[in-house]
């Protein structure tokens, strides 16, 4: 095997180990929040992903939202436009773990402010992975004919991202719906199982693109 040869495998299975982890961090995140708080701090379900930032996982959440923009600065695909979008989820990715949702109980016009500027910066974080599902996953190489496993994998970025997108919808529909509509709901915590959703479609969606599943056959 020639010596470059051998470098272009080794950026490959680079680029892939990168596309899992991010899958990874993605897909566990709202199960080591919820369980961790619950296992070691005894904390109850928050009313949000965000909301964790506020209890004993906090530094858990800031941390693996750090990583995964790190991993998205680090991504390499299709340029100008994959190279663009990892930059920016790793600015929105970041931005959103620094600049925290406002707790609950009694926050000043300074939280407040703070929180208005994360749910902007995360809207913009999901904007951006609905992006890469729907819009960069499925994108196919000009000089590779598509596989079968190619419009298998298609379908599951799109399915991710659709489910993002009605998530995100639901979320913003929940906020602007009168205290008397969602009063009854807050006990079933509606604002966290749907970003839960979106966050595990976002991470089964690079672990697709990782070729955990459904790997184009030798």
């Amino acid at each position: 095997m020639k010596e470059g040869s051998g470098k272009q495998n080794n950026m490959v299975i680079s680029y892939l180990t990168l596309r899992k982890a991010v899958g990874i961090l993605g897909t566990a995140l709202p199960f080591v929040l919820f369980l961790g708080a619950l296992i070691i701090f005894r904390t109850g379900v928050q009313s949000s992903i965000s909301a964790y930032y506020h209890t004993g996982m906090g530094d858990v959440y800031v941390g693996t939202l750090c990583v995964i923009g790190l991993f998205l600065f680090s991504y390499k695909g299709y340029p100008p436009h994959d190279n663009l979008a990892g930059h920016l989820g790793c600015v929105f990715a970041v931005g959103t773990a620094l600049f925290p949702a406002a707790p609950e109980c009694s926050p000043t016009n300074c939280e407040l402010i703070i929180g208005y500027v994360h749910f902007s910066i995360a809207a913009f974080f999901f904007f951006t992975l609905i992006y890469f599902s729907i819009f960069l996953f499925t994108k196919t190489d000009p000089d590779k004919p598509a596989t079968k496993q190619k419009g298998q994998r298609n379908i599951v970025y799109k399915v991710c991202g659709y489910i993002m997108i009605i998530c995100i919808l639901l979320v913003g529909l929940y906020h602007f719906l009168p205290a008397n509509v969602t009063s009854p709901l807050k006990k079933f915590h509606p604002v966290f199982w749907l970003e839960a959703a979106a966050i595990v479609a976002f991470g089964i969606s690079w672990l697709i693109k990782g070729e955990t599943l459904l790997k184009d056959k030798a």
